[in-house]
């Protein structure tokens, strides 16, 4: 509508905006400029709710934790620019995590030499692995809209979609609507019957096998099949960081393989004599360099990429194609086969009764500090089985990985494909608002909290009452610390003065508690779960500083 009321006749950025409204979409994140506020008023006019981030770097992680938990794509909008660039390092989370969303960026027009706004926002788009597209025309535009959205979808990449901002402003073409019908659900590739022959033999002969499952099983929603394989052949079964969750619950589910792996699974996964890794592509950190599949075992690979088969470990077997249709033919063609391996009540028992909350440690709290154990672990008992969690990076990631159950892969978002601090609490807000019904946990380090502090006051406005942000607080860059400080170097520039995080986040419209023991950690869960809040929780977990994480020299060996 125009000022005094009049219809204005649409424009390419209207029709842009209605096409992807009608592709589905049901949210939308984003900041808004003068390059995207029309395409985005007509995405919200064609029924789509926005959500409104401070920053979009917040906003584009938003997009990625809702589009992995929904399993919808994820829609952004941002300013031409630095609202583009500001996304840069979410963007490349997402295109190294093969998350489909979809970008509406304002673009200089082609023209304008001399802007501000201008740089090459294609080759920026494309150098971090997302696809780059463009609205050509007001004839095309809504084609143009159209494709995009499909192919983030399809492709389950990021696509950015360039709107230049002249274009957007001319009339809509004569027609305003895409000039075919969107494409139907297309299925994943069939592996080749050679390729599966050949795994059922080696699977056929195996004494002790094992799965290692990844996120491309996750896409693939290839739990079900893959754990009806394994039932079949014996198998114990495992998951890289990225698909913890897929097995939840199963009695010869091992955890996470690799640094965050229980010492059950790094005993029992190196003496599989067959390993099939299905949608991983098993890399230092699921393999734990190599230690984590003995060196005579036979390894069968499955995945749709063909350049992620023997990229990071060789293979004697290699299946191109979906990891469900895989797993489900290998079933089938294994239909005879029957094969006791790990699988003995014995083994189970032994499964149940060795999760890393068994393990023995020693509890470092003090009266300042909390252990990030005993923390982890009081947590996951006091929060409702039907939780979601996202984990930032950082030198507490593998706490929360070790530690907070999630009742399913899609539970679990672990946006550390990048391994870029401070992506974590637009990923868990994302999260939150696709699954309201349940609580989410934002477990981040103080570092992370300080990059993305502006992400507390969107979240608070957005009156997220299922939103537990629990801040792992060493009051430093705890990695830092603990690798350099040891070899006699001066940490003191990744140390800093203890700060009141708790109070910060009061002050952005949340709830705020500090914790430095487990009976202040249950006061602030149960009184925030017993009570109408209407906002989320922000728990500042003193935690010990002088603890460090197992796992951390493995981190720094990768490098």
């Amino acid at each position: 509508m125009t000022s005094g009321g009049a219809k204005r006749p649409p424009t390419v950025a209207d029709v842009v905006g209605a096409t992807i409204a009608a592709q589905g979409v049901v949210d939308a994140f984003g900041v808004i400029g003068s390059g995207n506020l029309v395409a985005t008023n007509a995405l919200i006019a064609g029924g789509a709710r926005f959500h409104a981030a401070r920053h979009e770097g917040g906003a584009v992680c938003m997009a990625d934790g809702y589009a992995r938990v929904s399993g919808r794509v994820g829609v952004l909008s941002v300013h031409q620019g630095p609202g583009l660039t500001n996304t840069m390092t979410g963007l490349t989370e997402a295109a190294k995590s093969r998350t489909p969303l979809l970008v509406l960026a304002g673009e200089t027009p082609a023209a304008a030499l001399t802007s501000n706004f201008r740089i090459d926002q294609h080759d920026l788009v494309e150098s971090v692995g997302a696809i780059a597209d463009r609205v050509f025309s007001p004839a095309t535009a809504a084609d143009d809209a159209q494709r995009a959205y499909e192919r983030a979808r399809l492709e389950s990449r990021p696509v950015v979609l360039m709107m230049p901002i002249d274009i957007q402003a001319m009339p809509a073409g004569v027609s305003t609507e895409p000039t075919r019908p969107p494409l139907p659900h297309i299925a994943p590739p069939a592996p080749a019957p050679e390729a599966i022959d050949a795994a059922a033999q080696a699977l056929a002969l195996a004494r002790q096998p094992a799965i290692i499952a990844g996120r491309g099983a996750v896409i693939a929603d290839a739990g079900p099949q893959l754990e009806a394989l394994a039932a079949r052949i014996g198998a114990v079964l495992a998951t890289s960081a990225p698909a913890n969750g897929l097995f939840a619950g199963l009695p010869y589910a091992l955890g996470i393989s690799g640094g965050f792996a229980s010492p059950l699974a790094t005993e029992l996964l190196p003496s599989a004599d067959v390993v099939l890794i299905a949608g991983a592509s098993a890399n230092h950190w699921t393999t734990k360099h190599g230690a984590m599949i003995a060196p005579d075992a036979t390894v069968i690979q499955v995945d749709v990429d063909p350049r992620a088969i023997g990229r990071n470990r060789a293979v004697d077997i290699a299946v191109l194609g979906d990891a469900s249709r895989a797993a489900a033919a290998l079933t089938a063609q294994l239909a005879t086969h029957a094969n006791e391996g790990f699988r003995t009540p014995e083994l189970a028992a032994t499964i149940a009764s060795r999760r890393w909350r068994d393990e023995p440690y020693d509890d470092a709290g003090t009266d300042e500090w909390i252990d990030p154990r005993t923390l982890s672990i009081a947590l996951d008992r006091l929060l409702p089985a039907e939780r979601q969690v996202a984990v930032d990076s950082g030198h507490f990631l593998g706490y929360p990985a070790m530690y907070l159950d999630v009742p399913d892969a899609r539970s679990w978002v672990f946006p550390n494909g990048f391994q870029a601090v401070g992506l974590g609490l637009g990923n868990a807000i994302g999260a939150a608002i696709a699954r309201p019904d349940r609580i989410t946990v934002a477990a981040i380090g103080d570092g992370g909290a300080f990059m993305a502090l502006a992400e507390l006051e969107t979240a608070a406005r957005l009156k997220l009452e299922n939103l537990l942000v629990l801040i792992y607080d060493d009051a430093a860059y705890g990695a830092e610390v603990h690798h350099f400080a040891p070899m006699g170097h001066d940490v003191g520039t990744v140390r800093f003065p203890d700060a009141d995080l708790a109070a910060i986040a009061h002050a952005a419209g949340a709830h705020g508690a500090t914790v430095r023991n487990p009976r202040e950690l249950e006061a602030a869960i149960t009184g925030w779960l017993a009570e109408p809040h209407f906002r989320p929780l922000v728990l500042d977990a003193k935690v010990n500083p002088t603890i460090c994480a197992e796992w951390l020299e493995e981190a720094f060996r990768a490098g």
